[in-house]
């Protein structure tokens, strides 16, 4: 085992960390004791780019325990808890990551779980499948993607003709999209805003820049705290769906010139530009819900600056030529993990996702052979077991088409 984390000392109180995740996240333990009797990743070399925290250890631990050998690197330099890649370390998962990685590093610890040859690969943001191709490197059978961005840039490579293996596009099931995109980036993204600037939602005048499936869940659980809710989007029938939701939908010119924070979650480039930034008022705060620092234009942030300067722990101020001062949140990466005090996702979002990750990588290792390479959807019955177990788990129990409901549901005879 091959390891680079900043201080394996750090491991029990990482140890710790991970036990309280574990705890509360009931449907993955169910699938690591099934797990532990089937082993259905024996002999087989997994390598993943995760952010690496409690819960992400409680899957790579998952996926020990089904027999695989797992390389962990990060997806975010930001991201990475030390004490958990130490504690991971110790149980035996070679990891490649620490918080604070500058760029070099961090491509150089994706090219090292490449150099432990994996068969299986997961992805969060297509930065280790990204790499496996521009390094050449064959033997991967299959992989899982988790996150919007990183689907973005495997259907493109699929275009192309350039996906070299099947993918399962994980953050496209229809049970990730609802709790993970919708729920766990609003709840965690609020949270985590909260929590490193000390101010309040409620009142507030939030832009939200972009109605996907995160923007949705960000409006929504802002709103429900009480702020005032403006989107900014490009695609008319999402524009339209945030106004049928009741929230106001203006373009980013006229939004700049009252909104008091910004939230942007688009997975494109630029949505804040220069032309916005020098229109916004005194005290704005910008973050970012993207998996990239790319959807707020930092360059010329800093080029509009004519000083900066941390005011707190992750909260940047730029100040301005005329005296006005703006607020960048984790250095404009993904606000709900980048930040020293983010968390990230609830443990019981994460609990769901990860259990889809880990029953779709079981089910690569089984059938990644009758796979084209290109971009795949979920299997519908892991999908629907993930939701069965996680339905079980709240004591909530399903009703049962009769066998006359099923029958008329097959028909085409019977009309008014």
């Amino acid at each position: 085992m091959r390891y680079r984390v900043k201080n394996l000392r750090l491991a029990p109180r990482g140890r710790a960390a991970v036990e309280w995740a574990r705890e509360h996240m009931p449907v993955l333990g169910e699938i690591r004791r099934e797990f532990s009797r089937t082993r259905p990743l024996r002999g087989l070399r997994v390598g993943a780019a995760l952010h690496v925290e409690a819960k992400t250890a409680v899957l790579a631990l998952t996926l020990k325990e089904g027999g695989a050998e797992v390389s962990l690197a990060g997806c975010n330099p930001l991201s990475t808890k030390d004490e958990v890649a130490a504690a991971l370390v110790k149980e035996g998962v070679s990891v490649y990551a620490w918080r604070g990685e500058g760029r070099r590093d961090y491509y150089q610890n994706l090219r090292r779980v490449i150099a432990d040859r994996p068969q299986l690969v997961i992805d969060d943001g297509g930065d280790l499948i990204s790499e496996l191709h521009s390094e050449g490197k064959g033997g991967v059978r299959g992989g899982c993607e988790e996150t919007t961005t990183g689907v973005h840039r495997l259907r493109a490579m699929e275009a192309e003709g350039r996906l070299k293996f099947p993918v399962i596009a994980v953050n496209d099931s229809p049970t990730k999209r609802l709790f993970d995109n919708r729920f766990g980036t609003a709840e965690s993204t609020l949270q985590a805003l909260m929590s490193l600037t000390n101010t309040q939602i409620g009142g507030k005048r939030v832009v939200v820049v972009g109605y996907g499936h995160v923007g949705r869940g960000i409006a929504s659980r802002a709103k429900g705290l009480g702020a005032v809710v403006t989107v900014v989007e490009t695609d008319p029938v999402r524009a339209l769906e945030a106004a049928m939701d009741g929230f106001l939908v203006r373009t980013m010119e006229e939004a700049c010139e009252y909104g008091e924070l910004f939230i942007t979650a688009t997975g494109s480039l630029h949505v804040i530009r220069g032309e916005h930034l020098r229109e916004m008022r005194d005290g704005t705060i910008l973050c970012n819900a993207g998996h990239f620092n790319v959807e707020i234009d930092l360059e010329a942030l800093e080029k509009l600056a004519v000083r900066r300067r941390e005011v707190m722990e992750d909260v940047e101020e730029f100040r301005l030529k005329d005296g006005r001062r703006l607020y960048l949140l984790a250095g404009g990466r993904l606000v709900n993990l980048a930040g020293r005090r983010s968390l990230g996702h609830p443990m019981e979002i994460m609990d769901l996702s990860f259990s889809l990750q880990a029953l779709s990588l079981s089910y690569l290792a089984a059938h990644a052979e009758e796979l084209k390479p290109g971009v795949h959807e979920v299997p519908e019955e892991i999908d629907r077991r993930v939701a069965e177990l996680k339905l079980k788990r709240m004591g909530i129990r399903l009703e049962r088409q009769t066998e006359e409901q099923r029958r008329y549901l097959r028909s085409w005879e019977v009309g008014t």
